[in-house]
């Protein structure tokens, strides 16, 4: 590497792991879908009984809220910076947990989002998050929804602060 040249070590696992822009933010690349197939989901659809994401979030990006109806998430933290879980149950309780291998300080290295959770994801530190994503019964865009700012305000007015901080 020549002279003045920054080598970015999440620039470089976006490579080596071949990952895309995801739409909430960040970058993905599905790794697994499970054949065993499971019926119907909450679309009328079959869905596979499993997948699982490379998920990656430089310092700066996050994860905008979304949800994943009729499906848990299962987040694994790789390495690289820790990262925070925002959950806004359909109760309106909001929850944060932090992603990471700093046990001592409260974090941990695999953290459950429910069925039907409004969730969003930021890293507070300053390099990158390398994790991954198992979605049971498997992921499909038919239960992913991402709410508009304005709808989430309406529905979470508690919540307005966070909100618009993690919605574009």
């Amino acid at each position: 590497m020549g002279a003045g040249v920054r080598w970015n070590p999440g620039e470089r696992m976006i490579d080596l792991l071949e990952l895309k822009p995801h739409p909430e933010g960040g970058f993905f690349r599905e790794t697994y879908r499970s054949g065993e197939q499971l019926g119907p989901g909450p679309h009328g659809t079959q869905r596979s009984a499993s997948t699982a994401i490379y998920f990656l979030l430089p310092a700066g990006v996050f994860s905008a809220f979304h949800v994943i109806r009729g499906a848990d998430e299962l987040w694994h933290h790789y390495g690289g910076d820790p990262v925070e879980i925002h959950q806004i149950a359909p109760d309106g309780a909001h929850r944060v947990a932090v992603l990471g291998s700093h046990l001592d300080g409260g974090e941990r290295p695999q953290i459950v989002v429910p069925a039907g959770t409004i969730q969003a994801a930021v890293s507070p530190g300053t390099s990158f998050a390398l994790c991954g994503c198992t979605v049971s019964p498997g992921f499909d865009y038919a239960d992913f929804a991402m709410p508009t700012r304005d709808d989430l305000l309406a529905r979470f007015p508690q919540h307005a602060e966070l909100i618009r901080r993690l919605t574009r």
